[in-house]
């Protein structure tokens, strides 16, 4: 990239933190500090703001660089994210959105702990909250570097490093400075630009087909070297049946795994009741409906124009198709509106990477104090420090967990890391938040062996996978120690988590508290005594 390129993008960048941390500075001086204004900021957002955060948050790097890479890449078989992650919402509004919102406070775990023994329900929930949260962060940090690397023209890994690192340390100060109050507003503000330049892109494109979308589709086929075979399924899933399965579970986990994002989950609480909690929802699906089928044309745009071979030399993983699209859409490099074009996509897609990790932060965090350290602590210490001092401890840590992470997976597709945070949500969150709202007979022990035995098949199963050893793009190329051929875990983890739950609660010597279920139960479907 031209001099001018890095200049004006590292300007944008530098506005969008310069204004991230105004609003940060001016809540920090605005807050009283209780737990209720950290984790849910005080719910006082109204549902047109909330469904504006809640779109924020979804639409995350992997959304904006990552899945229209993979479709450039890899046509039909890429646009199956797309599909997913837009599906998936569906089960959110009919699943769990008002009920969450009814029956919790801050975190995943209440929303279990209403009707068993706390302990060991928070510390599992917890445990899960935090594994899924820092696989999600990690994609966010890799997309951070494959953008800034970019920008750069390529210059070394250090560019990359630091970038992955600045982020991780902007994102503390976010949560630990401005709680959830500060970061809806990040996400506001980040919806918004997305939004604007999504649109921008797609319209550019389309005017540059004339309209035409069968001559979009067309072009693209003729530029990707595969022909009519890029429009049709199979290209990346269809090489034999352990890549058709591999679809088959990457498509589950993304339908299944939104449902238990902890971030995703803790939005609900941000509104003051279930109504507004629902209302949230359906703006969001509006916002999120409409981006995802714009990627869909900035895929096949970035196919067409840019060509899926030049795509692949700028990043091995599609990661920065968007970017190259812009540039050439605003007159190619060397051009003014090239220049203005590209630096305002890399501006946006920054501001979406900064806003969705503080998300995922804060919700990580607010898991740690609220479910971890409130069970594990002991009750008579001389030093007990107070949630919000140890979400903001917390904070720091899950920052440093996946600056670390993000530099070891820096190479790879950052949907493709998405997909794995949603399969490890679907096995280990999405059993035991569905039991706990809908079994009757549902016990402690089905509940923790539901979270542990969903979380830690999907983590053993991703380790022993392609994804880390045995294949020239895993995180360890050079050993092979792979035992299991698919790439996503989620058809076998998913199965085991709702398995492990029923096999713990019919096993289980503890009778079912019907009292305790029949209160959630009002509590879920009325709203009666949610906080």
């Amino acid at each position: 990239m031209t001099r001018d390129h890095q200049t004006l993008a590292l300007v944008l960048f530098s506005v969008f933190i310069a204004v991230t941390l105004g609003i940060t500075t001016w809540v920090s001086r605005n807050r009283h500090g209780s737990a209720e204004e950290f984790y849910a900021g005080g719910r006082l957002f109204s549902p047109l703001e909330n469904g504006f955060a809640i779109a924020g948050d979804y639409m995350s790097a992997a959304s904006f660089l990552g899945i229209s890479g993979l479709i450039a890449l890899y046509g039909y078989d890429g646009m199956l994210y797309s599909v997913g992650f837009l599906v998936a919402w569906l089960v959110v509004l009919l699943l769990v959105a008002e009920l969450v919102r009814n029956c919790g406070r801050f975190t995943l775990a209440d929303v279990v702990a209403a009707r068993m023994a706390e302990r060991p329900v928070r510390i599992a929930a917890g445990t899960s909250s935090v594994a899924v949260s820092v696989l999600y962060l990690v994609a966010q940090m890799v997309g951070a570097g494959s953008l800034v690397a970019l920008l750069l023209g390529g210059t070394g890994e250090a560019a990359r490093s630091w970038t992955v690192v600045g982020v991780g340390a902007l994102m503390v100060i976010y949560v630990s400075l401005g709680g959830m109050r500060a970061t809806t507003w990040i996400q506001i503000v980040k919806a918004v630009l997305l939004m604007a330049g999504t649109v921008a892109l797609t319209v550019l494109v389309l005017i540059r087909f004339h309209g035409d979308v069968n001559n979009l589709l067309a072009t693209a086929a003729d530029r990707s070297g595969h022909g009519r075979d890029f429009l049709a399924p199979g290209l990346r899933y269809g090489g034999d049946w352990t890549s058709r399965l591999d679809f088959i579970s990457l498509g589950i986990a993304l339908v299944l795994g939104t449902a238990g994002l902890p971030h995703i989950l803790s939005r609900f609480y941000t509104v003051p009741t279930a109504r507004a909690a629902r209302r949230s929802v359906v703006w969001s699906i509006g916002l999120i409906g409409s981006f995802y089928l714009m990627t869909i044309v900035l895929g096949f745009g970035a196919a067409a124009l840019i060509g899926p071979a030049e795509v692949r030399a700028s990043n091995a993983s599609g990661n920065t198709a968007i970017p190259l699209l812009a540039l050439d859409l605003g007159g190619g490099a060397g051009s003014t509106g090239g220049t203005v074009l590209f630096a305002v996509v890399a501006a946006v897609a920054f501001a979406t990477i900064l806003a969705v990790v503080a998300g995922i932060t804060l919700a990580s965090s607010a898991s740690v104090a609220h479910d971890l350290y409130s069970s594990l602590r002991r009750r008579h210490a001389k030093r007990q420090y107070s949630e919000v001092t140890v979400a903001r401890l917390a904070a720091a840590g899950i920052g440093a967990a996946a600056i670390g992470l993000g530099l070891l997976a820096r190479d790879l597709n950052v949907a493709f890391l998405v997909g794995l945070a949603f399969a490890v949500a679907a096995s280990a969150n999405l059993p035991v938040l569905l039991y706990s709202l809908f079994w009757r007979k549902f016990t402690t022990r089905g509940a923790v062996w539901s979270v542990y035995g969903g979380l830690l098949p999907a983590v053993l199963l991703v380790l022993l996978s392609p994804v880390v050893s045995g294949s020239p793009e895993a995180l360890f190329p050079g050993v092979d120690f792979q035992l299991f051929p698919l790439q996503n875990p989620g058809v076998v983890s998913i199965p085991l988590g709702f398995l492990a739950g029923w096999v713990g609660t019919v096993t289980s010597a503890e009778p079912p508290d019907e009292a305790r279920h029949a209160e959630t139960e009002v509590r879920a479907l009325t709203g009666a005594g949610a906080a």
